[in-house]
């Protein structure tokens, strides 16, 4: 079976930046990883992972590129997953972000299963909308306030070490 995916430029701006890519679903991600970056034109020497999200694209787990050495944290890797092991009919969506100095950060869809063509080679670039910026769209991260109701940051940071903080 071959996924027809959508893979689309979180930007905020007018122009539809995405490619239309077919994948075997039995690819892993990292050839999924580097079909995006050569699509978009990237060089692909960069940090990359996939995020498993939710309808409303809410970040879940993360499949890294490499290992990263965390402890207490088992990562999986993108050698190590193929494409229809987090993505299927009811969960259709991933989160890729490519380069974590810049965050060059895409949305992919799932638009359709289909069976293979006889005669073509995947993964395929079947549909190429925009260009790609020269500069990663910027991102308006949101924040909480933790000292809200408290003391003022600049009071926090009169105190001179934390015991001082916490008592």
């Amino acid at each position: 079976m071959i996924y027809r995916l959508r893979v689309i430029l979180d930007n905020d701006t007018e122009d539809d930046i995405f490619r239309d890519i077919e994948l075997d679903k039995n690819c892993n991600l990292e050839d999924f990883h580097n079909t995006i970056t050569q699509s978009f034109g990237f060089e692909g020497n960069e940090m990359a992972s996939f995020y498993l999200t939710d309808q409303e694209w809410n970040q879940g787990e993360e499949i890294s590129l490499f290992d990263l050495g965390e402890l207490d944290q088992s990562n999986r890797l993108m050698t190590d997953v193929l494409v229809d092991g987090v993505i299927d009919k009811t969960n259709t969506r991933l989160i890729y972000v490519y380069d974590f100095l810049n965050l060059w950060t895409f949305l992919i869809e799932l638009v359709e299963i289909v069976g293979m063509t006889s005669g073509v080679n995947y993964p395929n670039l079947i549909y190429s909308n925009g260009q790609i910026p020269t500069k990663a769209p910027e991102k308006n991260f949101k924040s909480e306030n933790i000292f809200e109701d408290e003391e003022s940051e600049d009071e926090v940071d009169n105190y001179d070490d934390y015991e001082d903080f916490y008592n």
